[in-house]
């Protein structure tokens, strides 16, 4: 990382980010290649919603093939690729084996990006099963967008590694400690402000960067609150913090009771407990 890019604001980044060769993660390299290595039979077994499960677990992968299928849309004049599923289809098993095969493969993956791709896959499984609960009419948009809210971060981790370890650490200071005094950010811009207009700049579909945006619809606040969830469970799993989050998504998902939205966070027993007594005291409050 040059020294002059300290300073450049979220446009320079955008500018920087937007083109550059997107990697897929080793795990998905290597699914790959054992498809490949069991022949045509096990090119045969697979189902459309098998390629699906291996996108949902990469988002690199998730945004290389959304933003290919939607280049593919934009010359067909078909309609916007706004699932996992959809780009799949959209693409093939043939073509989805050379994105990957043609995509540099993250090597050194720092624990910090490590931590930020596992907390958007999870958040994708997060979204997913809210959406459901609500009945939602396409539980993988809101699912694929979880799984982008995050992107900005991510690349950053692979481009800019120095800042963004540092731009994280602060930032999870400030979010743990915020009765204390802030430390000072290194960017003028938030890390999810960056995935939207990277979205904008790739031309994802509207319905996408809106869900990524995460506030103009009590839809489009499922991704986001699902990305704070998962952030949380990675980072430190605070009962009265994650009870917050389910506070605040359980407006957006009528008729589901708190425990309801507890049931898809894969937490620690403690925190389990300590969450459920929570509950527990909340539904013994008289109504006001």
């Amino acid at each position: 990382m040059h020294p002059y890019q300290w300073q450049w604001g979220i446009n320079q980044w955008v500018e920087y980010l937007k083109d550059k060769e997107t990697p897929v993660l080793p795990r998905t390299r290597a699914i790959l290649e054992a498809i490949e290595a069991g022949g045509e039979a096990a090119r045969d077994a697979l189902s459309a919603r098998d390629l699906t499960n291996i996108v949902y677990g990469d988002p690199y992968l998730a945004l290389k093939l959304l933003r290919r299928a939607e280049e593919r849309r934009s010359r067909q004049l078909g309609h916007d690729t706004t699932t996992p599923l959809a780009a799949v289809l959209q693409t093939g098993y043939d073509e989805l084996r050379a994105i990957v095969a043609d995509s540099p493969v993250m090597q050194e993956i720092l624990p910090g990006c490590e931590i930020c791709e596992f907390r958007s896959v999870l958040a994708a499984a997060i979204a997913r099963s809210w959406a459901r609960r609500r009945a939602d009419v396409s539980p993988d948009e809101l699912a694929m967008s979880a799984l982008l809210v995050d992107t900005g971060e991510l690349l950053l981790w692979h481009f800019a590694p120095e800042m963004t370890t540092k731009e994280t650490k602060v930032r999870d200071w400030n979010e743990r400690y915020s009765a204390l005094t802030q430390r000072p950010s290194v960017m003028d811009f938030s890390l999810r402000q960056l995935s939207m207009v990277l979205a904008q700049a790739w031309a994802l579909p509207n319905l996408i960067v809106m869900l990524i945006k995460g506030t103009d619809t009590p839809r489009a606040n499922i991704p986001r609150l699902a990305a704070d969830a998962a952030k949380l469970i990675t980072n430190d799993p605070e009962p009265s913090a994650l009870l917050a989050v389910l506070r605040e998504v359980q407006p957006v998902v009528p008729g589901a009771s708190l425990s309801e939205l507890l049931e898809p966070l894969p937490l620690p027993e403690d925190i389990l407990a300590k969450l459920r007594e929570l509950l527990e005291l909340l539904e013994a409050e008289p109504p006001v």
